[in-house]
């Protein structure tokens, strides 16, 4: 009959009695650590003599209790032991007397920051490196395609029109119509000091034909379609379809990533035109309602002080953000190690970094465009 584990208290010493196992573990380790707190670890005053069973779970409990380096030296004073009792103790006691902790690394707050700082640089560059040689590959992969008319992958190209493209427009349409208004009550509520509400008309043209038509839907599609790319292609990695398709001796640039870069390229142009109707439907409405502002006067202003450039120049645009939006959502999705963690890790990358170069390369061309006088 087994008899649980427990530790008798005798004259000072420590008797170690029963069986030391899985199944009593619980109990036991409640023992040894109200006994660790009033005593250090040593093997002076414990008796082994009547242990009874014990397994590795037991074995890690009197190491708490007696100390790594001593049950290692389990052979000088426990000598009683059977032999594979003693062998289980000293080779656990061995493994972990040279298993000390590392000492604690000094803390040095500046030294810590720019070693940090350097780490996000150094990360930061290698992968603009990364995003400039993938870039490289899809141009080198479209100029290789673009004269064989054969290799063309229409089908796929329509797809992703579609998924991009219509099924994005109601979002691009309501959300650009949305901004509208709030830019025309801003601008009414800001020029009515001035007597110059008319002027509200040219600040929502301005605004959507150059900037807020085109930066919208690039920020809209660099949230749904980068991740989504990110995601199909991180789950195709995942699941080693990338693999398979280069065992078929086929092109995954040229079977995956050109048909998503070159509808992204079609699609974005379009939203930011739909962006740029709805954006300044949005202001006419409220300059119809708020400021009396008729449709046909709005219109007759849009016709006689807005020149056909600045809607050229926000279209302008569109090609190349879409470009970069496509190009990064589907390197993140080539990057993923294959875990899901890492799929939602790379997904979110690949969001913050398409938002993050639209929103760069819009404020170095609206630099570049003023100092051009354009």
């Amino acid at each position: 009959m087994t008899e649980p584990g427990h530790i008798d208290q005798q004259d000072g010493r420590l008797a170690i009695a029963g069986d030391w196992t899985l199944v009593h573990y619980a109990t036991l380790k409640r023992q040894v650590e109200h006994l660790a707190q009033a005593r250090e670890p040593s093997p002076e005053g414990v008796d082994l003599a009547r242990l009874a069973a014990l397994d590795t779970a037991g074995a890690v409990l009197l190491m708490e209790l007696v100390g790594a380096g001593p049950l290692a030296a389990i052979d000088d004073w426990g000598p009683d032991l059977p032999a594979s009792r003693r062998a289980l103790l000293r080779t656990l006691g061995e493994a972990m007397a040279d298993n000390r902790p590392p000492p604690a690394r000094p803390v040095r707050p500046l030294r810590d920051t720019l070693a940090r700082t350097g780490q996000l640089v150094e990360g930061l560059w290698q992968q603009q490196r990364q995003l400039l040689g993938f870039i490289g590959q899809v141009l080198a992969t479209l100029a290789t395609t673009a004269w064989r008319p054969g290799r063309w992958r229409l089908t796929s190209v329509v797809a992703q029109l579609h998924q991009t493209g219509l099924n994005a427009l109601p979002i691009v349409a309501l959300l650009t119509f949305l901004v509208g208004a709030v830019v025309a009550f801003l601008g009414a509520t800001v020029l009515r000091d001035f007597g110059a509400t008319i002027y509200t008309v040219n600040l929502v043209a301005f605004a959507f034909l150059r900037e807020f038509g085109v930066l919208l839907a690039a920020i809209l599609l660099a949230g749904r379609t980068a991740s989504a790319f990110t995601a199909q292609l991180g789950a195709m990695k995942a699941n080693e379809e990338l693999d398979a398709v280069r065992t078929l001796g086929l092109d995954p640039i040229e079977l995956l990533v050109l048909p998503r870069v070159l509808a992204m390229m079609l699609t974005l142009p379009i939203l930011t035109f739909v962006g740029m109707l709805s954006g300044i439907l949005g202001g006419a409405l409220v300059c119809l309602l708020a400021l009396d502002i008729s449709l046909i006067q709005f219109l007759a202003i849009l016709q006689r002080d807005i020149p056909l450039e600045h809607f050229l120049v926000g279209l302008a645009k569109a090609p190349l953000f879409a470009f970069l939006v496509a190009v990064i959502g589907c390197l993140e999705g080539f990057k993923v190690s294959g875990s899901a963690q890492s799929v939602g890790e790379h997904t979110t990358s690949s969001v913050v970094q398409s938002i993050f170069v639209v929103i760069l390369l819009d404020a170095m061309a609206a630099l570049f465009f003023m100092e051009m006088g354009w």
